[in-house]
């Protein structure tokens, strides 16, 4: 029933710049509301506490559900003729903050449609932090459970509020102030006020969602993208740790802590790689813009954002790859960053370090500490289960992509951009999706909600362990 309002702000949109689509956007706000009431009737007063299984449910419920009521609008649009594939992809990417689509001519396209698709990256951005920050450490879950429970740093020290929907009040402050902020900013640099508001959406979600074919780069505003590279890589930072910093307006609070200087340091690095390579193999005329291309597809690409301003698929040698296999990393955990989060992969490197030392000082007690913390092998042997998993559904999902045909670059870069929430690939994929089959689509579709629900989260629930009472 409140998802179906989402119908609403495309009507405004589509009255205001009078484009007769309207219809269609109400005809869907009927079809929700009308399905939420008939599903909440029956058990308006039912009262009941609920378990931790419950929990499960909901969390991968709010996706799968909200991802299906999120193509009705895309299935009632005619000017689009979309199959129900093709509209519960593009729901189910804008809503995971993925950015993969299966639409063009986006330049033709009615602005309540573009509205549309950046609004549900916003929400589904939204949705991540309050998961991440509120939900999943009550699941024993996630990165953030992990994040807080043996990390060091302020978010550790200071629960953000005493309850949980205070603390999603916090949250929703906090990436509300940083959309209205990135808007200005973009209206500030030259965008007209409609792609303005429509990016800082789709920016601060790390969702990569555009109202262009050409992305950012159909404005060739070298301001545009400075704004863009600054809000990425905020959205891609902890939330919490936000929350913390603008809390005691102590912007030390960002460089104590060990996870956040980790990202910074890994975008800087391949920043500077591709800058250099993109020189030296003069693929781009002039340094200037190999550092604007270099440091934004760096950035773009390393937050799982998705924004272009070139075709960096078809970049020379080893460029595309490092690319994809940054989105791997990700964002910090508690951020709308996809990948499987930097805090995971800083303690898989130290374990490695660790192995390595035992193998030298087979005597010596060798503890993994991030920042001055020392971290437990629990924890250590959870971030390998998770590693693990990662890399087993990646392997299974990429297999049968390529049991469909596709060849295996595409493949490979099909399945790690949607699994990380980045969007864009090489080969067949780098432009959009729209030329894949149904039956790749449908196991895209579950690895975008995979890679979103922090795997274990819906694996747990394909488990018959789960259903035992």
């Amino acid at each position: 029933m409140l998802f179906s309002i989402t119908s609403l702000p495309p009507i405004a949109i589509d009255l205001w710049y009078q484009e007769n689509t309207a219809s269609e956007f109400g005809y869907s706000f009927l079809v929700l509301l009308s399905i939420g009431i008939i599903l909440w009737i029956p058990v308006r007063k039912v009262r009941q506490d609920l378990r931790l299984r419950d929990g499960f449910v909901i969390v991968v419920a709010f996706w799968f559900v909200l991802g299906a009521s999120g193509a009705v609008p895309f299935l009632l649009h005619e000017s689009l003729s979309i199959s129900l594939t093709d509209a519960l992809f593009e729901s189910i990417s804008g809503l995971t903050t993925t950015g993969a689509t299966v639409l063009t001519n986006l330049d033709q396209m009615p602005r309540s449609i573009l509205f549309y698709r950046q609004e549900l990256q916003w929400l589904g951005g939204m949705g991540i932090i309050v998961l991440a920050v509120a939900i999943l450490p009550m699941l024993g879950i996630g990165g953030m459970q992990l994040y807080r429970a043996e990390t060091p740093g302020p978010v550790k020290d200071n629960k953000l509020t005493p309850r949980i929907t205070e603390t999603a009040k916090a949250l929703w402050y906090i990436y509300l102030g940083l959309t209205i902020s990135c808007a200005i900013a973009y209206w500030f640099a030259g965008m007209e006020v409609f792609d303005a508001i429509s990016h800082s959406f789709s920016t601060v979600a790390i969702g990569g969602f555009s109202t262009h074919d050409a992305s950012i780069g159909y404005f060739e505003n070298p301001m545009v993208e400075l704004v863009a590279v600054v809000f990425m890589i905020m959205g891609g930072v902890n939330f919490a740790l936000h929350f913390v910093a603008f809390r005691r307006w102590d912007m030390g609070t960002y460089t104590r802590d060990a996870e956040f200087r980790t990202y910074i340091y890994v975008l800087l690095t391949v920043a500077i790689i591709c800058v250099s390579y993109l020189v030296l193999s003069g693929a781009v005329e002039d340094i200037p813009n190999a550092l604007r291309q270099g440091v934004f597809h760096a950035v773009s690409i390393g937050t799982t954002t998705g924004f272009a301003t070139s075709e960096f698929y078809l970049w020379p040698g080893f460029l595309p790859v490092l690319l994809i296999f940054t989105s791997f990393i990700g964002g910090c955990a508690g951020s709308t960053g996809g990948g499987m989060k930097v805090i995971r992969v800083l303690l898989l490197l130290k374990q490695g370090m660790r192995e390595m030392m035992r193998l030298i000082h087979p005597n010596a007690r060798v503890v993994v500490k991030v920042g001055k913390m020392p971290v437990s092998d629990s924890v250590i042997d959870a971030v390998w289960g998770f590693f693990a998993a990662y890399v087993a559904v990646f392997v299974v999902m990429m297999l049968l992509v390529m049991a469909s045909g596709l060849d295996q670059v595409s493949a490979f870069s099909a399945v790690a951009a949607t699994i990380n929430n980045l969007g864009p690939g090489l080969g067949d994929v780098g432009a959009n999706y729209s030329e894949l089959s149904d039956f790749v689509k449908w196991v895209l579709c579950f690895s975008m909600l995979l890679g979103r629900l922090e795997v274990f989260t819906l694996l747990v629930l394909l488990t018959p362990a789960f259903w035992r009472k």
